[in-house]
């Protein structure tokens, strides 16, 4: 439906552009201002007609200065654009409704060889100027049947039998003049028996017509506040428009550009909409599924409110905790940071160890380690360990006679001294040593003074005998059995 809707806009568009093209030429039509005596209910726009075909419009209707009408012809064919001076034009009924048309002969019949009359005079100045004048000795206007009809009505016919006793004191003396309005009035005579030989032809579809009319007309007789609203509205839209026109001209001026830019994408629009028929058909055939979602949807919702609220409640409480893990998060964001080569090479560790069957290396180590260490005899396997317990089995921080392996050389006090400032210290184990002193691994530990401050400064002995009394001790190298 939309398509079709948007293809009549389209349609409209062109007409209005249409008709703004045949407004801007008028300039070059051809126009016949034509004088009659009497130009009731023509209205501009009806047709001009040469021989029953449409050869124009008219285009305006004014009144002259002795108060005939001046009924301007636009001449659009240019076939017969040549009104000669014995040119011929009557006011004829369109139709019953009160239409009329102005039927034309630009020229009359002559014999071969006969001169033919020079063209109608143009207007040089004044109203009507650059039109050819008919005058009104050129014209005349058919009888409306309804004026016939009603001179047989009263009080129609007492008033034509006034006008018939004292026409001929009106007409003392003016025969001449009585004489050239009956020659004028001789072919709207004729004109009225056709008419009414026409009528006669059609008395049926006139019936038809009277019955069809007054079922139109009721409706708008009990609607007559309604229709003459319309008609006001109407009247304003008319003027709002007029108002602009200058604006209206321009868009339609830049209607052709717009049509063809237009064009593809309308191409496209009516693919689309035959692409979208299957789907627009299977669409009406699940519209009762989709109706009963949305109707199972209302009691959802609402045993849905609880928990929404009790989510907003959480939020409420989550929020101080949210805010309090932020330095935690920061955090975690710089070790992340720090830890990204780590983790780097650690994938990598993990992608060699995936690809080379690690998993199954490793377990193929276990058993065989396993193997290696265990014995077999004839109870089976067994395992090759023993349970040392002599004085080389217990936690000591001194030497103990037997079991000095894993200890320094005994030494006296200044040659302790000057060894332990001698021995290598690792930043590992002085790190280590700090935190279980719990002192603060990011001071400079003491053991990065020089060698001749340690032995410039005896009395900065440790407070115990254990060694990891004095930061500058190794307890970590006691532990591991490091020696100097």
């Amino acid at each position: 439906m939309r398509p079709a809707v948007a293809v009549v806009a389209v349609l409209l568009v062109a007409a209005l552009a249409a008709l703004l093209v045949v407004v801007r030429g008028e300039d070059e039509a051809y126009r016949v201002r034509a004088i009659f005596d009497n130009a009731g209910f023509i209205i501009a726009g009806e047709d001009v007609k040469v021989a029953g075909v449409v050869v124009g419009a008219i285009e305006d209707v004014e009144v002259t200065p002795d108060f005939k009408a001046a009924i301007v012809l636009r001449i659009d064919d240019p076939g017969y654009r040549d009104f000669r001076a014995d040119a011929r034009c009557i006011v004829r009924p369109q139709s019953l409704i009160g239409e009329r048309f102005v039927e034309c002969e630009p020229t009359q019949a002559r014999g071969v060889g006969a001169e033919a009359p020079g063209p109608l005079r143009r207007i040089e100045d004044g109203p009507g100027e650059g039109q050819r004048l008919l005058p009104v000795e050129g014209t005349s206007k058919s009888v409306d049947l309804d004026l016939l009809g009603n001179i047989m009505r009263e009080p129609q016919r007492e008033r034509l039998s006034i006008i018939l006793g004292e026409l001929g004191v009106g007409l003392a003396g003016r025969g001449a003049d009585l004489d050239a309005v009956i020659r004028r009035a001789n072919p709207a005579l004729r004109e009225v028996d056709e008419v009414l030989a026409l009528l006669a032809r059609q008395n049926d579809r006139l019936e038809q017509l009277a019955v069809d009319s007054d079922t139109i007309m009721a409706p708008l007789a009990r609607e007559r506040r309604r229709v003459s609203s319309a008609i006001e509205n109407m009247s304003e839209v008319g003027a709002a428009t007029a108002e602009r026109r200058a604006d209206l001209e321009a868009s339609i001026a830049r209607l052709p550009r717009f049509l063809h830019e237009l064009r593809p994408t309308m191409t496209r629009l009516g693919a689309l909409a035959d692409e979208m028929s299957p789907v627009v058909s299977d669409l009406g055939d699940v519209a009762p599924d989709i109706n009963r979602f949305l109707l199972e949807l209302g009691p959802f919702s609402e045993a849905g409110i609880p928990a929404l609220d009790s989510l907003g409640e959480a939020a409420q409480i989550g929020q101080p905790a949210v805010e309090a893990s932020l330095p935690v998060v920061r955090d975690m964001r710089a070790l992340a940071s720090v830890s990204r080569p780590v983790g780097r090479t650690l994938a990598a560790v993990l992608e060699s160890f995936q690809a080379n069957d690690g998993i199954g290396r490793l377990m193929e180590y276990i058993f065989f380690q396993a193997t290696a260490v265990n014995g077999f005899d004839s109870f089976g396997h067994y395992l090759r360990a023993g349970l040392i317990v002599n004085q080389c089995s217990t936690y000591a921080v001194e030497p103990v006679a037997g079991c000095s392996a894993n200890f320094r050389r005994a030494a006296t006090g200044t040659t302790a001294t000057a060894a332990s400032a001698a021995m290598p210290r690792d930043p590992v184990l002085a790190w280590t040593a700090r935190v279980l002193q719990g002192l603060d691994p990011g001071d400079p530990p003491k053991a990065e003074r020089t060698r001749s401050e340690v032995a410039a400064a005896p009395a900065a002995a440790p407070a115990a005998d254990t060694p990891g009394a004095d930061p500058d001790v190794p307890l970590l190298d006691y532990l591991f059995g490091a020696e100097g």
